[in-house]
């Protein structure tokens, strides 16, 4: 093979090696909801969350726990929810209607506040994702909660 030849092949090969992704695939590509900040707004709407976890049962022994919950944000900072959670010792408790504050930062991070009992407040972090279309989250407060939930917006209220 001649030396031109052998460099029409080296160039074949660097440019199939190379090929579309030095061009960056589609996904990599500027989207401007990407950077733009989120807010309150963002998180607008209502949601259907799955939640798995440990929390404290009675006689102070820790228990596994599933549930499910509908979420409406109100996109100032008020959100209301029912849930379906059902721990390996306490059972299931239907249908509980609740309640709480939220607040978004700009880098689309957010932290929410839940009493679901007198004597229990609960602070999830939330990671919002894909503008507000899904969010994922875990319970920081009280200690003994550990939980994370997947939330999708099934509408916007």
């Amino acid at each position: 093979m001649g030396r031109v030849q052998m460099g029409f092949v080296l160039a074949a090969i660097l440019a199939a090696g190379v090929g579309p992704s030095a061009l960056g695939s589609s996904d990599d590509r500027d989207d401007s909801r990407r950077t733009r900040p989120c807010t309150n707004e963002t998180l607008q709407g209502t949601y259907g969350i799955q939640i798995q976890g440990t929390r404290p049962a009675a006689g102070g022994v820790i228990e596994s726990m599933i549930g499910v919950v509908i979420r409406s944000y109100d996109g100032l900072g008020q959100f209301t929810q029912v849930s379906n959670v059902k721990g390996s010792i306490s059972g299931w408790v239907p249908d509980r209607v609740g309640g709480g504050t939220y607040d978004v930062a700009a880098d689309c991070t957010a932290i929410a506040h839940l009493q679901p009992r007198p004597d229990t407040l609960l602070e999830e972090r939330l990671i919002i994702v894909d503008d507000g279309r899904e969010v994922r989250s875990a319970t920081m407060l009280p200690l003994p909660v550990m939980a994370t939930g997947v939330a999708r917006r099934l509408h916007r209220d």
